[in-house]
């Protein structure tokens, strides 16, 4: 309660119960001054849980707030040193705040030491209520009974989590200074050995477990390592693998951003040039429609005037025969005989005329008129897909001479002695496996290629059933059955009449007529496939965007026809033309 008196107004604390605090200082005091362990302190904890004196009894008058290294004055009152040293320095006289008792001389101030330790653990209560409770998904507090507090640390020597409170012996005792705290953990019980009851301290590299001291018996002849060094180790390992892989990816971002660079470029230059021919051909077929719209005007034209002329003269004798008309009709009014046969004498022959019932106007004929700007349209438009496949022919200048290698080939292929023709026979031949050979009815050759350009052509005439194209390298011989750009493979397939590539998934191709011969050409450097009818000088499919990697191998396949299909397929020279 607050009262006032002379010039103080001051906080008046509860009266103590003076033997009460007495009998709880001497149990207290007892158990402090004993060896304190983990148990006596849980007693202290539980004795002074089990009292009735609160905050407000040990708070000092003047700050009002716990006492904090608690003085005695003559008059036996109690403040902080602070409070009270502060308070009489403001003053001319010092007089007690709380009984106004006057001092002729500044008393000399005595700590109480009994309030003093009673206020401390008042505070440590204090910070144990302002402590947060434990929230789901976090470690709670070993030693909190009741409510449960956040534990901040774990002990790997007790097996025990502690809030701020329970953790203070662990920062004061000097033998529980040298426990291993870390941070809050669940499940320590996880960390003994359920063999031993142990700590589990150490880690076997051989048998990849974490061990104790006592299991060490049966790993004597193993590698064993402080669990701090394997951590470190995997750690180290874990973030190089993961910085590593990061780096690879980033490598990978830059070549698909750099590849979408070259591809927008190549897009953009097909585009300029497609749109230049296109242009040109549509400048040419508006002219030849001008063309052929003079044509027919200038015929309409000339049918007029013939028409024209011949209406003139219609005209003109109509004219003629209707003046003759009016001399006769004044003829006929006369009286003189004589002169009417006198002058009949000059209307007797009538002006000359045209015979009208033989003349017409006949229609302009426009047969093959527009047959012939036709005619002049499909011969432009010849020449510039002439310019094009000249343009693909061009991809011929990077042919190269390869040869297939016998030590791929399956068991029942049969290779020429210059490993340019391969046939299937169906039966297996006795011939020695390795690790390169395919376990897939094909051959590769003995030639790579890692960059550049590079263009083949194989013959496949009469074979009923065939595939080739190019393979990486590191393509799996012995269970590839897919033969997809996702195992390292891209080719063309016929098979029942039917051509596709080998996608993921298959892409049907369109077929003019039975190839013959097809050629095959491969930028490495822009990742493009390219088939090509060689017979029918005419584009198969292009594979575009693809990731090699490594070496290319060309890959031929005559298929498997259990003897039935004895065509050979050959790789033959380039027949470079126009």
């Amino acid at each position: 309660m607050l009262y006032h008196e002379g010039q103080s107004l001051l906080y008046k604390p509860k009266p103590l119960d003076v033997e009460a605090v007495l009998s709880f200082w001497r149990q207290t005091k007892r158990i402090l001054t004993s060896r304190l362990t983990d148990r006596n302190y849980n007693k202290v904890r539980m004795a002074f849980a089990n009292t009735s004196w609160s905050e407000e009894n040990f708070s000092c008058s003047i700050c009002l707030d716990v006492f904090n290294s608690p003085v005695n004055t003559p008059c036996g009152h109690n403040f902080c040193r602070a409070c009270i040293t502060t308070f009489w320095d403001d003053k001319v006289q010092c007089k007690c705040p709380v009984c106004n008792k006057l001092f002729h001389t500044r008393p000399d101030l005595r700590v109480n030491t009994l309030l003093s330790e009673m206020a401390a653990q008042i505070r440590t209560s204090v910070r144990v209520k302002d402590q947060p409770c434990v929230e789901p998904g976090e470690v709670p507090c070993d030693i909190c009974t009741g409510t449960q507090l956040k534990a901040v640390k774990s002990c790997l020597m007790c097996l025990t989590s502690y809030c701020h409170t329970h953790l203070e012996p662990h920062q004061r005792v000097a033998g529980l200074k040298k426990h291993r705290l870390v941070e809050p953990m669940d499940r320590l019980e996880d960390r003994m050995c359920k063999k031993h009851d142990r700590l589990l301290e150490l880690f076997c590299q051989t048998d990849q477990v974490c061990v104790c001291l006592l299991c060490m018996t049966d790993h004597k002849s193993h590698p064993v390592v402080p669990l701090q060094e394997e951590y470190e180790v995997k750690l180290g390992k874990v973030e190089s693998e993961v910085q590593q892989m990061i780096q690879e990816r980033q490598r990978k971002i830059k070549e698909l951003k750099d590849k979408v660079k070259r591809i927008k470029a190549d897009a953009e230059r097909e585009i300029t040039d497609g749109v230049q021919v296109l242009n040109a051909l549509i400048s040419y077929i508006e002219k030849q429609r001008d063309d052929f719209n003079q044509t027919v005007q200038d015929k309409l034209k000339s049918t007029e005037k013939q028409a024209e002329g011949l209406i003139k003269e219609l005209e003109q004798e109509i004219e003629d025969l209707t003046n003759r008309r009016l001399v006769v009709k004044q003829l006929s009014h006369t009286e003189d005989h004589l002169h009417f046969l006198q002058s009949f004498r000059s209307l007797k022959d009538p002006p000359p005329t045209r015979d009208w019932t033989t003349v017409e106007v006949h229609p302009p004929s426009y047969v093959g008129t527009l047959r012939r700007s036709l005619d002049q349209l499909e011969e432009t438009l010849n020449m510039e897909i002439k310019k094009l496949r000249g343009a693909e022919l061009r991809v011929q200048q990077y042919e190269v001479d390869v040869t297939l290698d016998p030590d791929t080939a399956h068991h029942c292929l049969i290779l020429s002695e210059d490993g340019k023709q391969v046939s299937c026979r169906g039966l297996f031949l006795c011939i020695q496996n390795n690790s390169k050979r395919f376990t897939l009815s094909c051959v590769v050759t003995r030639q790579s290629f890692s960059s550049g350009r590079f263009y083949f052509e194989v013959q496949v005439k009469d074979l009923t059933g065939w595939w080739l194209g190019v393979a990486r390298e590191s393509i799996n011989r012995k269970s590839c059955n897919k033969c997809t750009p996702g195992e390292g493979c891209w080719v063309i397939e016929f098979n029942n009449d039917k051509l596709v590539f080998k996608g993921e998934p298959t892409v049907s191709l369109p077929m003019r007529a039975k190839l013959q011969k097809v050629g095959v050409f491969v930028d490495y450097d822009e990742g493009l496939v390219y088939f090509y009818d060689v017979g029918a000088r005419v584009h198969i499919y292009s594979a575009t965007g693809c990731t090699f990697g490594e070496p290319l191998y060309p890959i031929l396949s005559p298929g498997s026809h259990g003897g039935k299909d004895s065509a050979l397929m050959i790789i033959s020279p380039v027949n470079q033309t126009d």
